[in-house]
Formats: C-alpha cells, sequence, structure tokens
C-alpha cells in the first residue's frame, strides 16, 4: 500500500441512549446508530475514493454520555461489551468498507465488574480490533489511573499508551477533553504516533476553542498528523442539538488545517495523509525537530510532585463503585493539595 492516503474525520448526529427504558432498549438503538453510520461510510466512501483508508467517527457516537446515570446503571446500559455485538457490528462495517475505523464508545471490562472505561478501539480493514485505548483523563467517570496498579498487572504500560504500527502510519487514540493535555499526546509520541485519531463531542464556534487551538498544537509538537471527529449534535436529550456540532477537522505536523466540517452532519473533513513525507520530515534535523530535542528525564523529574493520586478506587486489591459526588470531593482534595505544594495560592 502507498504511505499516502485518505482520512475521514465523520461528522454524525449521536442519537441519545439516555430515554430509553432499559438495556435491552439502549442496545437496540445503539445497533441502529451504527447501522446508520455505515450507511453514511459506505456513502462517503463512493464520494471521496477508493483511497479513503480511515475514518474517525465522534465521542460515544452511538449512545451518548450519562447524563446523571449511576456508574453501575451506566455500565449496564449505555457500555459496549469488549466483546460484544457492537464491536462485531463495527468491524463488518471496516471491513465491508475496507477502512481502519475508530470507534469511542463506554466499555464494561470483566476485570472491572460495575465500572466502566471510555475506550477509543481501531479495528482494522479486515474488522479486528487492533488497539484499545482508555481515557486517562475524565472528570466524572472512571479512568485506569483509579485502578492503576491492577491496571497496570492485567494491560501494562503498553496497554495504557498503545501504538498500533499498521500499513496506514503508527496510530494512536486521544479521547475528548485530553486534547487539552499535551502529556496525553507527548506520551504516544514518543512512542512512535504518527496519527493522532481525536474522537470528541465539543462545542463548536466561529471563533477559535481551546480545544481547536490545542489540535493544532498537539500536531505541531508531536510531528503528527490530527484527524479529530466532532459530533454533529446530540438528540434525544434536553441539550440544545448543535451545542457539541461542527469544526471536525484534519491537520498536519506543521499545524495546517487540511480539511474542516461546518455544522451538520458532513463528510467534508477529509484530507490526504502523506505518511512517507512525514517521515522525511520527522528525520530532518533542526529546531523544529522537537521529539528528537526534548530533555525528557529533566521534564519527568519537574512534573514528578502529583496532587492527583493513583488507586483512589481500589481497597485491598478490589475496587469499589464510585458515585457521581465523589469526583466532586476527588477534585476539591486535589486543589487542595495542589496548594499544599504552593503550586496554587490565595
Amino acid at each position: 500500500m502507498s504511505m499516502a492516503y485518505r482520512a475521514l474525520a465523520l461528522q454524525t448526529t449521536c442519537h441519545a441512549v439516555n430515554g430509553c427504558a432499559d438495556a435491552g432498549q439502549a442496545q437496540a438503538l445503539m445497533a441502529r446508530n451504527i447501522e446508520r453510520v455505515g450507511r453514511q461510510i459506505r456513502a462517503s466512501k463512493a464520494f471521496i475514493g477508493a483511497d479513503l483508508k480511515l475514518v474517525v467517527l465522534p465521542e460515544y457516537f452511538a449512545s451518548s454520555y450519562p447524563l446523571g446515570d449511576t456508574i453501575e446503571g451506566w455500565a449496564a446500559k449505555g457500555s459496549f461489551a469488549m466483546d460484544g455485538a457492537e464491536y462485531e457490528q463495527l468491524g463488518r462495517i471496516a471491513q465491508d468498507n475496507g477502512v481502519y475505523l475508530v470507534s469511542n464508545a463506554y466499555e464494561r471490562d470483566p476485570h472491572f465488574p460495575g465500572l466502566y472505561f471510555q475506550s477509543q478501539v481501531v479495528l482494522d480493514d479486515s474488522g479486528n480490533q487492533i488497539l484499545r485505548y482508555r481515557r486517562l483523563i475524565s472528570l466524572y467517570a472512571p479512568s485506569p489511573h483509579d485502578v492503576w496498579d491492577r491496571y497496570l498487572d492485567i494491560y501494562g504500560i503498553d496497554g495504557v499508551f498503545p501504538v498500533a504500527r499498521t500499513p496506514l502510519g503508527n496510530l494512536a487514540c486521544i479521547a475528548s477533553e485530553e486534547i487539552l493535555y499535551p502529556e496525553i499526546a507527548r506520551a504516544h509520541g514518543l512512542r512512535g504516533a504518527e496519527v493522532l485519531l481525536h474522537c470528541t463531542s465539543e462545542v463548536g464556534s466561529p471563533e477559535l476553542t481551546p480545544k481547536d487551538i490545542a489540535k493544532r498544537a498537539r500536531a505541531i509538537e508531536n510531528i503528527a498528523y490530527v484527524v479529530s471527529a466532532n459530533t454533529a449534535g446530540i438528540s434525544g436529550v434536553d441539550m440544545p442539538l448543535g451545542s457539541a456540532d461542527g469544526m471536525s477537522k484534519i491537520v498536519d505536523d506543521q499545524g495546517r488545517v487540511l480539511a474542516c466540517a461546518g455544522t451538520g452532519e458532513s463528510m467534508a473533513a477529509s484530507a490526504e495523509l502523506d505518511i512517507a513525507g512525514l517521515r522525511r520530515r520527522r528525520q530532518r534535523p533542526g529546531m523544529g525537530n522537537f521529539l528528537s530535542r526534548l530533555p525528557n528525564a529533566a521534564v519527568a523529574a519537574g512534573v514528578a510532585p502529583a496532587a492527583l493520586a493513583p488507586n483512589q478506587l481500589l481497597q485491598g486489591g478490589t475496587h469499589t463503585i464510585p458515585q457521581r459526588a465523589d469526583f466532586a470531593a476527588r477534585q476539591q482534595a486535589s486543589i487542595a493539595a495542589l496548594k499544599s505544594l504552593g503550586v496554587l495560592h490565595d
């Protein structure tokens, strides 16, 4: 395969399962949502061309987000099983269309019953799951950091920051607001990531937003492409439909926007990724070769004082199920810890 191909950040509406009466109704709606996205991918490839090889879907495209459900309730109602029917359905879409497909969903893990993680899964063009990334930074949801020791025992650090080496380049995932945290992208970049796959559901605006600025910054810092897919609104909830809509885009390693969607459902955010050219640029000496110039050990030592402790949900080797209010209390404790460290001041 040529090292140049087209990618698509598919901007599609999220039809929420929050109003479903039970898990069965929610699973049926998620299946319809996935089927609809499959039709959009097929039509998009027919229009864009046979060289469309990578499709990134928006954040929680099949379900929406918990909106006050309990942790256990949303794990049962709004989450995929790791080997469940939803991934089988997505795998068939990837295979039928000959694309690598990037999904974002809440997901149950049999190692952590009663919890869910927000997961980005990459399926290759044969429909196989080749990468699973769990969102590390989330304000009101569990993350691997909350069960850190056990998570590392099961998946290792390569399971925390996975990079898939594929004919489309080295792929890695960034979930939602994590685009605002340079450390997440840098961890992937230093593991070889060349294409950062960003699933998001965020405020669109004719003005630059913090996340939109961050997409350009993460691309420049890591000499990588960023493919960022936003929702075209969330329907079936009280939030106004257009609140999280627009600005899906593809950014190159120079921070240039190659393609950008407006508002509404769209396949406009499609562009060519030249991986061979990217690799040449990554090996060019000079001030702009940021990966080669980073004094990583010094930086790691500088950020060592940490206020947010790991293993918040582990007790005696087993995990607890948090309440939503626990996350707010944890953040208050973290702010207090930052004050005690001299980071924050009255």
